[in-house]
């Protein structure tokens, strides 16, 4: 009776506790979610850059149809197809149309949407939501049902085969998804700035242009670097708008390349690395302000 008592109560007392658990910190992560995590950004790096790598490798082909059997490239790799794009075609006066083109749509556009987008964040004037409303509305309708009308239009106005054509237009794309974007900057900067600027005598255009602008450099930096990349890349309008080959963009010319019996692929990637080098040169050297300028508009305060 007494040595099975004595096993039960044995039996029944508590082990020896083990240590508690030491709590994560907050903001820490497992290794597994590491691993995790950066397999998956791995993986969608690898996925967004092939496409650029193996255009980059195509372009180092002499001969056209080298993408069929891109294997054969690394035996015979050249710079021939930059150097007959830059040296016998009009590479360069493509380039620099569409510099043109792209710098003014830049500056029009932006001084519109930033105007705009103050306008409707600092004054209550009747129909202000209703315009903002109106710009995103326009933003819905496809580039094939534009074309026509736009076309008669700029036809009536005589700015058909015109520089000015491309920059309406581009700007007409632009601006709209600008100003929503402007505005919501705007809204994150105090008002009371507005209101020393009115107490040092300044007029609302003078408060907006030396006090306002300044603060808002990386919303006006994507604002920029948004238009002028519409600009540089856009192929349908300036194909429709613009008739005399010397007139032509880079996304225009870019297509000359393709005839409708013969398609030169091998010029045809190594224009388009051409065209890539000075808008990465740009983001390259703008980067923080699209980075700070993209995040601060999103929340207001």
């Amino acid at each position: 009776m007494t040595t099975t008592t004595t096993e039960t109560s044995a039996a029944q007392q508590p082990g020896p506790l083990s240590p508690p658990r030491r709590p994560q910190p907050r903001g820490t992560a497992s290794t597994r979610t590491k691993v995790l995590s950066h397999l998956a950004l791995s993986t969608a790096s690898l996925i967004a850059l092939f496409p650029i790598g193996w255009l980059v490798y195509l372009s180092f082909g002499p001969d056209k149809d080298d993408y069929l059997h891109p294997g054969r490239i690394l035996s015979k790799m050249s710079f021939s197809n930059y150097s007959f794009v830059m040296e016998h075609t009009q590479f360069f006066t493509w380039l620099g149309n569409t510099a043109l083109v792209a710098g003014a749509t830049c500056v029009i556009g932006v001084f519109i949407a930033a105007t705009t987008g103050y306008a409707v964040s600092r004054m209550r004037f009747p129909g202000y939501k209703k315009l903002m409303w109106v710009l995103l509305v326009t933003q819905m309708f496809p580039v094939a049902v534009l074309i026509v009308p736009m076309y008669v239009i700029l036809a009536d106005l005589g700015l058909i085969d015109t520089y000015g054509a491309l920059i309406l237009v581009y700007c007409s794309t632009a601006v709209p998804y600008c100003a929503w974007m402007l505005k919501g900057y705007f809204d994150t900067i105090p008002y009371e700035i507005d209101e020393a600027g009115r107490v040092d005598g300044l007029s609302p255009f003078g408060t907006f242009w030396r006090l306002i602008l300044p603060l808002a450099r990386p919303g006006l930096a994507v604002a920029a670097f948004y238009t002028c990349l519409t600009a540089w890349g856009e192929y349908a309008f300036a194909s429709t708008f613009m008739l005399d080959d010397g007139k032509y963009t880079l996304a225009v010319g870019l297509s000359s390349f393709v005839s409708e019996h013969d398609a030169q692929w091998n010029l045809m990637a190594a224009t388009a690395v051409l065209i890539a080098i000075p808008v990465s040169l740009v983001f390259y050297l703008v980067q923080k302000h699209l980075v700070t300028g993209l995040t601060a508009g999103g929340t207001k305060g």
